[in-house]
């Protein structure tokens, strides 16, 4: 359930009770992507415009420590049986605190009261991901993202990435 989030370990890192998962507003559009090509510009991610952002902003949950936006991602449909994350950002000064983890459990959650049985990730960070129930997958299993934004990306020849996912119905 998106609310308020009362963690001991990360009140104490950032002296704060205050850390709440949302889903994204219009106010929130800059932040995001100012924080995702923050991670695009350093190769983790695709970049993604405001624009981009705003047409698909349902899609978008944010973590706010003490009122300021600091983790963002979102939840794609690919067909109406499977989901991406993407765009998966924690600001560096938060990571490790389980800002990240929230996002993705709250993202998994939606797709579950959505129905939709499978969720994927492309992704550098598999051990984040199997620790969240994810498995390593092969990438031709989602010809759709390949389609949509792997044709996009400058690494297409020479992806690093795994695609891991996470079936809902077992």
């Amino acid at each position: 359930m998106i609310g308020q989030v009362h963690a001991d370990h990360i009140a104490h890192m950032y002296r704060t009770d205050a850390i709440v998962i949302r889903r994204a507003t219009c106010a929130d559009v800059d932040r995001i992507a100012a924080i995702v090509n923050q991670h695009a510009r350093a190769g983790h991610l695709l970049p993604r415009s405001a624009n981009n952002i705003r047409a698909t902003l349902h899609s978008w949950i944010v973590a706010e420590v003490d009122g300021l936006i600091v983790a963002c991602g979102s939840l794609l449909e690919m067909n109406p049986t499977l989901v991406e994350v993407r765009s998966l950002a924690v600001l560096p000064a938060y990571r490790s605190h389980g800002l990240g983890a929230q996002i993705v459990r709250e993202l998994v959650s939606e797709a579950r009261q959505r129905g939709v049985p499978t969720v994927f990730a492309l992704t550098r960070a598999v051990p984040f991901f199997e620790r969240l129930g994810f498995e390593v997958t092969n990438k031709e299993r989602f010809p759709e993202k390949v389609m949509q934004d792997c044709v996009i990306c400058p690494l297409q020849r020479c992806c690093d990435e795994t695609a891991v996912v996470l079936d809902l119905d077992d």
